[in-house]
């Protein structure tokens, strides 16, 4: 589990392909990873990896086909949001996130407005009732709270702290973002289908 607040910018230095996947080799940065071990897990913008080698601030992951095929931001060199997993005990700065990408959304609007941004993003049709005004999203990673929502198009402000720590500064216009939904809405709209009676098929 992790919470949505990124802990470092890293950076993917090499993808070298595999026969179902690629392997990945990121430079963590300031991410301290003295307690990190080989099996441990990390969120790369917002996708949770196992650690599979390490060596200094070099980590590396498997990452599968299936995985490449539903997120974006793993496939090439470049920027990546960073957080180590969650444990017990620790502050929950921003919402309960699993790092299972449930969508791509596309970004329509990311313009200045004031000191903040405004970010628009056109989210897949079967996420849209997971999404709810003061709700939570996580885009690449990032925690996020909802302030608007038409249909399947959600709005964001993002503060000038948040663009500065993560990679959500190099958005532009019809760039593709991993999202996740909010794990308690998923668990209320599955009871209220349930209870319904209507089928579930995600």
């Amino acid at each position: 589990m992790f919470t949505g607040i990124i802990q470092a910018v890293g950076q993917i230095v090499t993808v070298q392909p595999l026969a179902a996947g690629v392997h990945l080799l990121v430079d963590v940065a300031q991410l301290p990873i003295d307690d990190v071990a080989l099996g441990d897990s990390i969120a790369i913008q917002g996708a949770c990896m196992t650690v599979v080698s390490r060596q200094g601030q070099v980590l590396g992951f498997d990452v599968s086909r299936e995985s490449l095929d539903c997120t974006v931001g793993l496939s090439e060199p470049g920027p990546v949001n960073l957080e180590k997993a969650l444990c017990l005990g620790e502050r929950m700065g921003g919402h309960l996130v699993t790092g299972h990408v449930d969508g791509l959304g596309t970004v329509r609007v990311f313009e200045a407005r004031g000191e903040s941004w405004h970010l628009a993003i056109q989210a897949p049709e079967a996420l849209a009732r997971y999404l709810a005004r003061k709700g939570s999203v996580t885009v690449n990673g990032v925690s996020l709270t909802v302030n608007q929502v038409r249909g399947a198009r959600f709005e964001l402000n993002i503060i000038p702290h948040t663009l500065a720590v993560t990679t959500l500064s190099r958005l532009a216009p019809g760039a593709l973002v991993n999202l996740e939904v909010d794990l308690i809405a998923r668990y209320v709209e599955r009871m209220v289908s349930a209870e319904a009676g209507q089928p579930h098929n995600d």
